[in-house]
């Protein structure tokens, strides 16, 4: 009988530090009695606490961490990590308090100290962006796989250390899950590490305590103006990962403004990839050939240097973010000329990218794709590839996030109404928002868009797929966006359980094309 999967991955055999070596090397302040106090690790919810734990109490949205202490002590904890206030709420727990002014800010350093993160050797790897920071970081886990390297990865999808994978929660972790995952790691002898940093991830101290060996840049575009006031912040948020204390050496795609500002700005030596030919870039990826399954591509360095392959993926897109892993595998040191030979000898790189672009769909009826894609630039870059790859008709469903930037979903209902030949809309995760609310400013994007277009707004989104499918004969696409990787919907504070890919194959089954 098996227990339930992990919450986190933490290493298996946990080294104890004393407590009272910590409070002297960061010069903290405490209260209560440290002597013989070790500690094995950190948590910074009373529901991942394990014994041996340093609990940290941080201001939440509807009570202080601290307040929680007492349960943090009775599920293990030695000692809490907090601010002056949380101080005075810790203090009915029994436990010895730690004391400094901004406990998150603090937590990426002491889980470092914690986890001894500074002695893991594994090259660290560390990917930026609005869209393709996922596929990225499945990308250079599967073309560090083809040279023989053990790898793992953190992304929105899943931490993986070799076969052993728990499913995220956050784009990137907490800072004492990261932590720990990295010691995990370690023991598992890993000898590189491929990262997703969100823009939250750099402004809520979640990498705090790691220097990655290097780091990648894809795009920036709408997205997240819910977290950020203006793109300028936004942006300046991604840049933070481009200074010193936080990596050595960038690679960025210099296909937009943004991309060429963040070279101008970075503070650590970047170098630079473009999909456009003719550009100032010292690398350039060129497309060779685009189908449902596979785009080949062309990358040409300095000093001559070519690599030519090939991506079970659909779109340019997905070349570009191939074509970012490979130099930013060649920027760590690993040789160009031996990345082409194993990616020669295995037909190309042999990648897998839950829920991104992902078909789903067998050899008869319609080829259906799945994907993750929740912003105006993500719809018109898989849009565009689609359009490329088929002569039949074009059929997306998708809705949009609920609690989430308002401004983006407009522009998220034109852009499927010029894409496609016609759209479903219907309800992603309303959360706390009006479902009917979200679904209308989004059916009013595709109506002003193209007043002609074939529009239905189906609420529930099983029903909605299988209209979709309804819709779609042989040789046509149906691209359902939004879910991608995930297994819930988020409606009213509750997560029901749905899988759109599941449930898509259950509605190919039930139409007879599976």
């Amino acid at each position: 009988m098996t227990g339930p999967a992990p919450s986190s991955l933490r290493p298996e055999h946990p080294v104890a530090r004393p407590l009272a070596q910590l409070v002297a090397e960061f010069g903290l302040d405490y209260r209560g009695d440290l002597d013989a106090v070790e500690v094995t690790g950190v948590a910074l919810a009373t529901s991942a606490v394990e014994p041996g734990d340093l609990y940290v109490g941080v201001p939440g949205r509807n009570a202080h961490g601290a307040s929680f202490a007492t349960a943090a002590a009775e599920a293990g904890a030695v000692a809490v990590l907090t601010d002056e206030e949380g101080a005075e709420l810790a203090a009915a727990s029994g436990l010895p308090v730690i004391v400094t002014s901004d406990a998150r800010a603090a937590l990426g350093a002491v889980a470092a100290w914690i986890f001894r993160t500074d002695e893991n050797s594994a090259t660290l790897f560390g990917v930026t962006g609005t869209n393709g920071k996922t596929s990225v970081v499945y990308l250079l886990n599967a073309i560090l796989g083809q040279l023989g390297v053990v790898s793992g990865l953190s992304s929105t999808a899943e931490r993986r250390i070799g076969e052993t994978a728990i499913t995220s929660k956050l784009t990137t972790p907490e800072a004492s899950e990261l932590h720990a995952l990295l010691a995990r790691m370690r023991e598992a002898a890993v000898r590189a590490v491929a990262i997703e940093v969100s823009a939250q991830a750099l402004s809520r101290h979640r990498v705090d305590g790691i220097v990655f060996d290097v780091v990648g840049f894809t795009n920036l575009s709408h997205d997240h103006l819910d977290d950020y006031e203006s793109m300028s912040d936004y942006f300046e948020a991604k840049l933070e990962l481009f200074q010193p204390d936080r990596a050595r050496r960038g690679v960025v795609t210099v296909d937009s403004d943004w991309g060429r500002s963040l070279v101008e700005q970075s503070r650590i030596p970047v170098t630079t990839l473009s999909t456009s030919a003719g550009g100032d870039a010292e690398w350039t990826m060129s497309v060779t050939e685009e189908t449902v399954d596979h785009t080949a591509f062309v990358l040409e360095g300095p000093d001559g240097r070519m690599l030519q392959t090939q991506v079970p993926l659909l779109g340019s897109y997905m070349a570009a973010n191939a074509a970012l892993a490979i130099v930013m595998l060649v920027e760590s040191g690993y040789d160009l000329d031996a990345i082409g030979a194993a990616l020669e000898r295995d037909g190309g790189i042999d990648a897998f990218i839950p829920g991104r672009a992902e078909r789903i769909s067998g050899d008869r009826g319609p080829v259906v794709f799945i994907d993750y894609g929740h912003s105006p630039d993500a719809f018109l870059s898989t849009l565009g590839a689609l359009r490329k790859v088929t002569d039949g008709k074009i059929v997306m469903v998708f809705g949009a996030d609920g609690d989430r930037d308002t401004t983006k979903r407009n522009d998220m209902g034109a852009i499927a109404a010029r894409g496609s030949d016609a759209v479903v809309i219907t309800d992603f995760h309303p959360r706390w928002e009006d479902p009917a609310a979200i679904r209308a400013t989004l059916l009013a994007g595709a109506r002003g868009a193209v007043p002609e277009l074939e529009l239905y707004e189906v609420a529930d989104p099983r029903a909605a797929f299988r209209k979709a499918l309804s819709l779609a004969d042989e040789g046509d696409i149906v691209l359902y966006a939004g879910p991608g990787h995930e297994d819930y919907q988020e409606v009213a504070g509750q997560r029901i359980p749905y899988s759109a890919r599941d449930d898509a194959k259950l509605a190919l089954r039930e139409a007879g094309w599976l």
